[in-house]
């Protein structure tokens, strides 16, 4: 674990607008993504994640107007993901101003596109996403465009060969706690935070601030990353963060 776990907040962007579900179903509307980041950074957020959730499904690139506008109003790191499908679209997305880009269904197509990303921008600009779902036998499998397709990949092992290809982030996201605010799959954080060696950052469940703090200690991992309970205005980074400050961690 990285020595200041960090406070990621996402923005899942479709049709140009943030929208929130459960079990990556059932979308409601949250507002404008412009407004919302700047609100966030301004509360306290680390980084902001914008994920065009609909750009895979639909065949399609990222929306570049929407990533150019969000990152002219933050000073903060974005990182950017949804419709990459080779290393030529990841540099029109860090012009735009995005600092990192996020990879899910073009990774598992083509892994190399991780090694070329890498070798082209650094490795701390690719971010490997991965949606993982648990098994009956108690493992996780990797799943790609929005949690609809399976990939027969288990996520664990999956995340190692990633980290190796050039990935320098891991962004992990369980689709059974999605939405859910039951707290994060510890067992699968810790699980891939322990198999590799780059930040692990995870995702699907936040619903209280002892829910980052098991994160960072029990799953190991460097980042948190949170949605729903702050759109629907349950509680603030701000709060979030002290909260975190009251059982010793160093966050920012």
């Amino acid at each position: 674990m990285s020595l200041r776990p960090r406070v990621v907040v996402c923005l899942d962007v479709k049709d140009g607008r943030v929208v929130k579900g459960t079990n990556f179903e059932g979308l409601r509307d949250m507002g404008d993504p412009v407004q919302l980041a700047a609100r966030y950074e301004e509360e306290g957020a680390d980084e902001i994640c914008f994920l065009d959730i609909s750009a895979s499904r639909e065949g399609r690139g990222t929306l570049l107007e929407t990533v150019r506008r969000t990152a002219e109003v933050l000073f903060i790191p974005l990182t950017v993901g949804g419709g990459i499908r080779s290393a030529d679209d990841i540099g029109p997305l860090l012009r735009a101003g995005a600092d990192k880009i996020s990879v899910n269904s073009a990774a598992v197509r083509d892994p190399s596109l991780l090694a070329e990303g890498a070798r082209r921008y650094g490795s701390q600009c690719i971010v490997a996403s991965i949606d993982a779902a648990r098994e009956e036998d108690g493992s996780w499998r990797h799943w790609t465009h929005g949690g609809k397709t399976p990939t027969g990949l288990d996520a664990v092992e999956w995340a190692a060969r990633c980290a190796e290809l050039g990935a320098g982030e891991i962004l992990l996201t369980s689709i059974d706690r999605d939405g859910v605010r039951t707290g994060y799959d510890l067992e699968l954080t810790r699980a891939v935070a322990d198999r590799v060696t780059v930040p692990v950052v995870a995702s699907g469940g936040a619903g209280e601030a002892a829910h980052l703090r098991d994160a960072f200690t029990e799953g190991r991992a460097s980042a948190a990353l949170l949605a729903g309970i702050l759109h629907d205005r349950l509680t603030t980074v701000g709060a979030l963060k002290t909260a975190l400050r009251g059982w010793g961690l160093q966050v920012r």
